[in-house]
């Protein structure tokens, strides 16, 4: 495979920006994908995230996946932690396991960066993705509820 997932740097977000884009067309919003430059910009600016990139060798460099990954820390182990808040891969690349490299990409990032482990949320009707994660160790939280409150409005 001719796939190679690295870090993201700020000359890498306009393309990263339309797959960022598709990603969030996904999940029910609104296409914007100069909202999504500016929102992944300001993420990278002011380092509130690390982006790895699945890059296409074979097709001129094209991006054809992403993952972003947020620093959270626990308070009760007092150690840091990662979100992996979001994970995408171009329709033309699945099934060809560029989630996969993705997914380890993003543990030897946390493992390098001495984070305690990874979280992540999915949609529930979003098997594919469950099935990925629990294939690599994840496991569904049975301990906790997590919630929600809106400030807006």
């Amino acid at each position: 495979m001719s796939i190679r997932v690295r870090q993201a740097v700020i000359e890498d977000i306009g393309l990263i920006a339309e797959l960022f884009d598709a990603y969030r067309v996904f999940y029910g919003q609104p296409s914007d994908v100069e909202g999504a430059r500016q929102f992944l910009f300001d993420r990278t600016v002011h380092r509130q995230s690390t982006i790895l990139v699945a890059v296409d060798e074979a097709r001129e460099g094209r991006f054809v996946g992403f993952t972003q990954l947020y620093p959270l820390f626990s308070s009760v182990s007092m150690e840091r932690l990662l979100l992996l808040n979001d994970l995408y891969v171009a329709e033309s690349h699945r099934k060809q396991g560029v989630a996969q490299l993705l997914l380890d990409a993003a543990r030897d990032y946390a493992r390098t960066t001495k984070a305690k482990g990874l979280e992540l949320s999915t949609a529930i009707d979003n098997a594919a993705a469950q099935r990925l994660y629990e294939r690599n160790g994840f496991e569904r939280d049975e301990d906790f509820y997590h919630y929600f409150l809106s400030t807006k409005g």
